[in-house]
């Protein structure tokens, strides 16, 4: 093989700026044919009268009742109370499932003594706890904090306990060799190990935050996106049920798109 061959620079695509073979994947515009085709079915369905207005509004109709309720401030309100009480519910929601989950995989006992009473508590319906929130808390931002604490920290404790159990045993024997303290395979081994699985428990929890707050935002609430949804329905308004159950759909989808974000930086060893 000839110098010159060795000293070859990587060819390089114009287009990307990236070595040939690690090019920059662009979206596969494949992937809106089906959702712009139901688009364009829905808005016939409402046209042609087989989608009465009381039943579903059109897609037309949508946008432009969510241009004049962003117009008012009306959808700009009621999603900043939203996000507020996801936030705060999955980053209470967080604690302790993260806690749970690395108290009860670390420890023989921690198992013992954690895992039976979550589980027994993970089986129970939790959208039924409302009445007891409410009498436990009140009628105000306490319960549906609550509910959505809840149901976030049942997913990622499962995740996270799952996760440090299946470390590999012989990586455990490996850091045992190499003279690794405990502290040193804990940071090195079990939680990197663990960490594409808390990646998939933050996700579901993310998910089910959302549909805590749909539930709690209805019941004795005067704010937010499920108040919304909950007022449109008693005067038959479907655009408006529709435009804030569109909002929930793109705030769920933003948050699992961060996640995935951070999955791909944080896993970028595995490739």
């Amino acid at each position: 093989m000839s110098v010159s061959t060795l000293s070859a620079p990587a060819r390089v695509d114009t287009t990307t700026d990236l070595p040939t073979g690690r090019r920059r994947r662009l979206p596969d515009l494949r992937r809106w044919i089906s959702p712009l085709a139901i688009v364009a079915l829905w808005q016939i369905a409402c046209e042609t009268g087989l989608l009465p207005p009381d039943k579903l509004s059109s897609p037309w109709t949508v946008l432009r009742t969510g241009v004049e309720l962003a117009g008012t401030g009306e959808l700009g309100d009621a999603f900043v109370v939203s996000t507020t009480r996801v936030g705060i519910g999955f980053a209470v929601g967080a604690v302790i499932g993260l806690g749970l989950g690395v108290v009860s995989g670390l420890s023989r006992w921690g198992e013992f003594l954690v895992d039976p009473p979550v589980q027994m508590l993970r089986t129970l319906p939790f959208l039924g706890l409302i009445p007891l929130f409410i009498l436990w808390f009140g009628i105000g931002e306490e319960p549906k904090i609550a509910l959505v604490a809840l149901g976030v920290a049942f997913p990622l404790y499962l995740n996270v306990h799952s996760g440090i159990r299946g470390v590999d045993s012989h990586l455990i024997e490996a850091t045992t060799a190499l003279g690794y303290t405990r502290t040193e395979r804990l940071v090195h081994v079990v939680l990197p190990s663990a960490l594409p699985n808390t990646l998939v428990g933050l996700r579901q929890s993310l998910g089910v935050a959302w549909l805590s707050l749909i539930v709690g935002e209805q019941v004795n609430a005067s704010s937010g996106l499920g108040y919304l949804i909950n007022n449109a329905r008693e005067f038959l308004r479907t655009d408006v049920i529709v435009v804030g159950l569109v909002v929930y759909a793109a705030l769920g989808l933003a948050t699992d798109a961060i996640v995935r974000l951070v999955e791909r930086r944080a896993l970028r060893w595995r490739v």
